[in-house]
C-alpha cells in the first residue's frame, strides 16, 4: 500500500513565554513560514492548524494551507487531529511538526517517515544521542529537555524530564562517558486511526506528573517507534532564543 504523509503544524498565538511566536520575524520571514517551507520539501501536503486569525492571515499571505481549529485544545496532538478531520481523508500518516522549529531538517522528517514502512508501527518519534563531551548541567540535567530510554526493538520505554537511567556507582559527571543517553526531538508521526484513538484517552497519572503527553500513550499500551538523528534542532521558546536562531541562520547561508 502506498503511504501518503500529511504534515500538520499546530500554531498558537498565545504563549506565556513568547506571545505571537509563530509570527516572529526570522530574517524577513515569519517563523511559521520557515517551518512550513522545510516540511514542504518532503511531505505530500502541509497544513498549519491554528486558533488565531492573525496566524491564518500570515499563512495565506505566503501561500500556505491553513485550517482554523478550536482554542480549547490542550496539546498539539489534539489540534492535529481536529485539523486532519477537517482537511479530509487520503493520508495514511500524520506528521506533527512543532511550529517553533524553523530549522527542522527534511532528512529528519524522512527518518520519521521511514519508521512507517513497518506496518506494525503505530506512532513514531525522533531521538538524538547526547554527546559524551556535552556539558552535563546545560544538556543532560536540563528539565526542559526530555530524555528517553529505548528497548532493543528501538521503541520508547519511558520519557522523563529527569535523567534516565540513573547510573549507579558513577559520579554524575561521568554518566555521559559511560552510557548513551537520548534526547527527545519533539517530532511525531501517527497512523490516522491511532491519532483518532489517542486523542480520546483521558490524561494519565504519569503524563500529569511529568507534563509529557506521550506518557499517556505508553500507559495505555501504545508503542512508540524511535528514529535516530545526529542533527540538533533549535527550538525557539523565548525572545532571547531568537538571537541564537538569527545567528545560526547567518552561519548556514
Amino acid at each position: 500500500m502506498l503511504l501518503r504523509f500529511i504534515g500538520i503544524i499546530p500554531a498558537r498565538y498565545a504563549s506565556t513565554r513568547f506571545p505571537g511566536k509563530p509570527l516572529a520575524d526570522l530574517d524577513g520571514k515569519p517563523m511559521i513560514q520557515r517551518v512550513y517551507e522545510q516540511a514542504q520539501k518532503v511531505l505530500d501536503a502541509v497544513w498549519v492548524a491554528t486558533d488565531d486569525n492573525r496566524i491564518e492571515t500570515a499563512v495565506r499571505k505566503f501561500g500556505g494551507n491553513v485550517v482554523m481549529t478550536s482554542k480549547k485544545h490542550k496539546s498539539g496532538t489534539d489540534r492535529c487531529h481536529e485539523a486532519y478531520t477537517k482537511i479530509g481523508k487520503g493520508y495514511n500518516v500524520i506528521i506533527n511538526i512543532q511550529g517553533d522549529e524553523p530549522f527542522i531538517q527534511p532528512s529528519q522528517i524522512e527518518t520519521l517517515k521511514a519508521c512507517f514502512t513497518n506496518y506494525s508501527v503505530q506512532i513514531a518519534t525522533l531521538v538524538k544521542p547526547f554527546k559524551a563531551d556535552e556539558n552535563f548541567a546545560a544538556a543532560l540535567s536540563n528539565k526542559n529537555t526530555p530524555k528517553v530510554v529505548i528497548n532493543k526493538q528501538n521503541e520508547a520505554m519511558y520519557f522523563s524530564r529527569a535523567i534516565i537511567p540513573f547510573f549507579r556507582g558513577k559520579s554524575h559527571t561521568e554518566w555521559l562517558a559511560n552510557h548513551t543517553y537520548y534526547k527527545h526531538i519533539g517530532l511525531y508521526g501517527y497512523r490516522a486511526d491511532v491519532l483518532h484513538e489517542i486523542t480520546r484517552l483521558p490524561q494519565s497519572p504519569l503524563e500529569k506528573a511529568e507534563s509529557l503527553e506521550q506518557l499517556r500513550w505508553l500507559e495505555n499500551g501504545y508503542r512508540i517507534k524511535v528514529g535516530f538523528t545526529e542533527q540538533e534542532t533549535i527550538g525557539i521558546d523565548t525572545p532571547s532564543d531568537m538571537e541564537l536562531a538569527l545567528q545560526y541562520l547567518k552561519n548556514i547561508k
